[in-house]
């Protein structure tokens, strides 16, 4: 979709960070591959309607990023997906756009949307997916998660830790979203050492 996260999932304060594992729920989080895509984009389309985007667009974060995209799954069936890697700060992708290649030298770690299926929601899948990157963010050395909220997902990510941060620099890219709702979020994080990977982070 974009930057952002078309969840409202409703999660009133999710699961406690642990292993990503399966939820009460029994949906498990596992590592996006390739034939997935079509699903994923499918789900992209549904959920967020308002914010389309290419396959093409899904298609290269898999390919630049793979530890930042994850499927949610139940039964063998594709509940939601997340898709996230490594950026520049304070410089949110515009809607449907590429990016062609990652930072040398990011200082972020941006999560360009996470997405779940009404079945989904209120499962605490949203949380565990966001204590998996949080996780893998620190274990990479960043100092920071970011993010674009659109779709009245706000409260969700406020319940996750992040903050509304607003700049004359962001409101290009923020227009790309059509969105009056439309912000730019930030959770900083305590650095870890280089390595360190935690758990949950190493879990595939």
């Amino acid at each position: 979709m974009t930057s952002s996260e078309s969840v409202a999932d409703n999660e009133a304060g999710g699961q406690e960070a642990g292993a990503f594992a399966p939820t009460r729920k029994q949906f498990v989080w596992r590592a996006m591959e390739r034939d997935d895509l079509e699903t994923v984009h499918a789900i992209g389309e549904q959920v967020h309607p308002g914010f389309p985007e290419r396959i093409e667009v899904f298609t290269e974060r898999l390919r630049l990023y793979a530890p930042g995209c994850r499927v949610l799954e139940a039964d063998g069936q594709m509940a939601g997906y997340v898709i996230s890697h490594p950026w520049h700060p304070m410089r949110p992708p515009k809607l449907d756009s590429l990016l062609v290649a990652m930072p040398t030298s990011p200082a972020t770690f941006y999560i360009h949307d996470l997405a779940l299926m009404p079945v989904a929601r209120g499962s605490g899948a949203g949380a565990l997916a966001v204590s998996y990157l949080v996780a893998h963010a620190e274990a990479i050395g960043l100092a920071d998660l970011s993010l674009v909220s659109v779709n009245a997902s706000r409260p969700f990510w406020l319940r996750q830790g992040f903050e509304v941060i607003e700049s004359r620099g962001l409101s290009l890219a923020l227009q790309s979203y059509d969105d009056n709702d439309a912000c730019f979020m930030m959770r900083r994080l305590p650095l870890t050492p280089e390595g360190e990977m935690s758990d949950i982070a190493s879990r595939d």
